[in-house]
């Protein structure tokens, strides 16, 4: 049976047997009988840089063209390796928290989360998006903050049972044909994992930097740091990662206890070369409000949990001024 080992056979086929003087660098080169032909692995013949170079430039004329939202100045993505690790409370915070430090500020926040939108219960939102003239959706809005999802389309209860395709079309709309307004930061609540929703909208919009939230177990961090890769190789800025549910403070005795770690996202930001933006606590105050639809930097913004989100927000804009600058 034929042996072949070199990774560009097909190109080496093309090659007629009178040229072989051009394969004087090769380790080996053997003829087999009949159809059989055995090659093995030679150097010297293949620029690996100039073949990785040709490669991306012609994956970089198949991806989408950017398009900006119109509108939007700066678009800033929340995202997290896996599930459960309290991205969308952070999303909300975060886009309350940019307000908070800064009344000048317009956000807006969309929540990509196709098949388990959060943003409609934690921002007490209910009901469905009017069209305006030109058949756009009008973002529902509360505390301020316009906000756009599907769970505004769908029944709470109802299952969004849909192929892949399906959720790049809603992507897309969700993005485009929503009337967002002037806005000066778009927040937008990502699905966990590094899938097609990742990628569509980092190929489709101009990003300005995506924030990642774990928490310190190592199992989250071995997401979170596939999360960070994924941008990078999207060439989207990863402003750097939120260490959430860091410390659980007992309510009685306030003996503080480190359920899922400690430290361990702040120890992979230095790992990675990657800025730490700050520590969420475990908080039952944190968790009620969420579920009321009454996130904490409203509901309680004195509290020192809503000035971490505060913190963090604060960070975020200044790494965004130092990408810009």
């Amino acid at each position: 049976m034929p042996l072949f080992t070199y990774c560009r056979l097909s190109h080496l086929l093309k090659i007629s047997s009178r040229n072989a003087s051009m394969f004087q660098n090769a380790t080996e080169i053997k003829l087999g009988t009949g159809c059989g032909v055995h090659l093995t692995c030679y150097r010297g013949l293949v620029d690996n840089k100039g073949l990785q170079d040709r490669q991306k430039q012609q994956m970089a004329r198949s991806l989408p063209k950017q398009k900006p939202i119109p509108g939007v100045k700066q678009v800033i993505v929340v995202a997290s390796g896996k599930g459960g690790v309290g991205k969308s409370t952070t999303a909300v915070n975060l886009a309350l928290g940019i307000m908070a430090v800064d009344h000048s500020k317009t956000v807006g926040l969309l929540d990509a989360d196709v098949y388990g939108p959060s943003i409609p219960k934690l921002m007490n939102l209910k009901g469905n998006p009017e069209l305006s003239d030109d058949n756009r959706m009008i973002p529902l809005i509360n505390y301020g903050v316009p906000c756009m999802s599907m769970g505004f389309l769908v029944e709470d209860t109802s299952p969004i049972v849909w192929r892949g395709l399906m959720v790049m079309s809603a992507i897309e709309r969700l993005l485009r044909q929503v009337q967002w307004g002037a806005l000066d930061y778009l927040v937008v609540d990502m699905p966990p994992g590094t899938g097609d929703v990742q990628l569509s909208i980092s190929q489709n919009i101009p990003v300005a930097g995506a924030v990642i939230v774990s928490t310190p177990q190592d199992v989250a961090l071995l997401d979170a740091r596939r999360g960070v890769e994924m941008f990078k190789k999207v060439n989207v800025p990863v402003l750097g990662l939120i260490q959430n549910m860091n410390v659980f403070q007992c309510p009685n005795c306030n003996h503080q206890t480190h359920i899922f770690g400690s430290d361990g996202v702040r120890q992979l930001a230095e790992k990675i070369g990657v800025k730490f933006l700050g520590d969420i606590p475990l908080h039952l105050t944190i968790r009620e409000m969420s579920d009321k639809g009454q996130p904490i930097v409203i509901s309680y913004p004195d509290s020192l949990e809503a000035e971490a989100y505060k913190k963090l927000a604060s960070a975020v804009i200044q790494n965004l001024q130092e990408l810009n600058s």
